[in-house]
């Protein structure tokens, strides 16, 4: 094979696979789509947006977060965490508590009436999402899972 055979042979090759990267992109970004939209969906049935479910279901988890630490936790911008943080307290499901070590940080707590509203919507919303991923394997997933942590820490 000439070099000038090889070189183009190369440029095929490179542009069939950055059509893939395209065509992974869109599947992809599809996929996300239509998985979000159930989530939200379900999310929703509860009376809750997807953030304030985020920020619940982390309390629940993880117990009591600086409200500074929040918005990281849950990809969310700081000053939306305010208003999150908010809208959740007029609701009773959370209350702010003063760090008694250092009056410069407020902590997010779950209150009695949110863990109530966590047990009791929590295996349901579990529930939906294994149904989302049910036409996986568990292979499957585990393979999803490494590919997409590979992608997004190359991203």
């Amino acid at each position: 094979m000439t070099v000038e055979g090889y070189d183009c042979m190369k440029k095929e090759i490179s542009i069939q696979d950055e059509d893939l990267a395209l065509k992974s992109f869109i599947v992809l970004s599809r996929a996300y789509r239509a998985v979000s939209d159930r989530v939200e969906e379900d999310i929703r049935r509860y009376g809750l947006n997807p953030t304030e479910f985020a920020v619940l279901e982390l309390l629940f988890h993880k117990g009591d977060q600086a409200i500074q630490q929040i918005g990281k936790k849950v990809l969310l911008a700081s000053g939306s965490i305010t208003y999150v943080v908010d809208k959740l307290e007029k609701k009773n499901l959370l209350e702010r508590r003063a760090c008694p070590k250092d009056r410069r940080v407020t902590y997010a707590a779950i209150t009695e009436e949110g863990m109530d509203l966590m047990y009791k919507i929590f295996p349901s919303h579990k529930a939906a999402i294994n149904k989302i991923f049910s036409s996986l394997t568990s292979d499957e997933k585990e393979t999803m899972i490494h590919l997409l942590k590979k992608l997004g820490t190359n991203a």
